[in-house]
């Protein structure tokens, strides 16, 4: 597959705006140079820091967008003060005419998933989308969804999410039927609530293909990458992912904190230091940093806020990588409901 992949990045969202987004989408290019970047922001912003990165300017177009979405705007507060002129729009926009494959935004995630919706709309069927995201564990990552597009969920629309977690597993992990549980108070089937217990139902009864239900799993499974995919909604999905993001740091803070009490202990630290370098590399969120709008007739990437370049370009690769193996496609074929056509068809039609 020698096409494009055509990237609309949202310059301005973010905790740290363009000059994030411009050095991530540069370490992007230089790992995949079939690359091309759609910048939307304040050009008068963005455009000085493009020019410093002559190789990405040259892969790059700017389009000014008059309007930034604050990080603490409220949703319905981004549509009426974003809508059809915000870098987030705009950028969103571009997936919906087939200007570009995919959108990547640092920016507000509610905003992020509100204008997704109301733009590229939801896949025949489905209700919500679902944020799914990489999560390391002990078994190497885990896809986790709903992580926080939105609060509650009925058996069916856990289903969908189980189907649509196992599509994305096929494509992100290789393997051929993923293993799929649902996130649960206790691993015994009378527990838990009921729109979880009649998800565990169906999905036993109707053992759906390109997947393999396992069951409950409890939080403390997450980590130990007892499944491929770990479904549950969103409230839940939020909560344990900001608590182990919380736990990391806590524990990387308790092991600096170990290394510095006494001689003995810097010493020590000097023969382990690879070893604490390697754990350091594990837990460090931007290995992993980017969730997947899943659910949408579109490939949209939010990327944390709070992210450096090395991580915006993390985020990058991922929708770089949903795009070439035509995610949304086999997401549409899984769930056996009419929808887009692959990519590479769509960027041929508009060639």
């Amino acid at each position: 597959m020698s096409q494009m992949v055509r990237i609309a990045l949202d310059a301005m969202g973010g905790d740290h705006g363009p000059a994030v987004v411009v050095a991530g989408a540069e370490l992007a290019l230089a790992r995949h140079p079939e690359s091309e970047f759609l910048f939307f922001g304040n050009a008068a912003v963005v455009g000085p820091i493009l020019a410093r990165h002559p190789a990405l300017k040259s892969a790059s177009r700017l389009v000014h967008a008059e309007v930034a979405v604050r990080m603490e705007d409220k949703p319905s507060q981004a549509l009426r003060r974003g809508r059809r002129k915000s870098s987030m729009w705009l950028a969103i926009e571009a997936v919906k005419k087939k200007e570009a494959d995919i959108v990547v935004s640092a920016g507000n995630t509610g905003a992020l998933m509100a204008m997704s919706k109301f733009e590229l709309k939801t896949l025949a069927g489905i209700e919500r989308p679902a944020i799914a995201a990489l999560w390391p564990t002990l078994r190497g990552e885990s896809i986790v969804l709903d992580v926080g597009a939105s609060i509650g969920a009925d058996a069916e629309h856990l289903v969908d999410l189980a189907v649509m977690g196992a599509a994305t597993a096929r494509i992100l992990f290789g393997v051929d039927c993923p293993t799929v549980g649902l996130l649960n108070i206790g691993v015994e089937e009378v527990k838990g609530l009921e729109p979880v217990r009649e998800a565990g139902r169906i999905l036993r009864e109707r053992q759906p293909s390109g997947l393999e239900y396992l069951g409950f799993v409890e939080g403390d499974d997450i980590g130990m990458g007892k499944v491929d995919v770990v479904v549950t909604e969103g409230f839940a999905g939020n909560i344990a992912l900001k608590t182990a993001e919380g736990t990391a740091r806590q524990l990387a803070e308790y092991l600096r904190s170990a290394m510095s009490r006494s001689l003995g202990a810097r010493i020590g630290y000097l023969f382990a230091r690879s070893a604490f370098r390697e754990v350091r590399e594990r837990m460090d969120p931007r290995r992993v940093n980017g969730g997947v709008f899943l659910g949408l007739n579109g490939i949209v990437i939010k990327s944390h806020g709070g992210t450096d370049a090395e991580g915006f370009a993390a985020a990058i690769e991922l929708g770089y990588g949903v795009v070439r193996d035509e995610l949304l496609a086999r997401i549409t074929a899984a769930l056996g409901r009419p929808g887009k056509e692959p990519q590479a068809a769509l960027r041929g039609a508009a060639s």
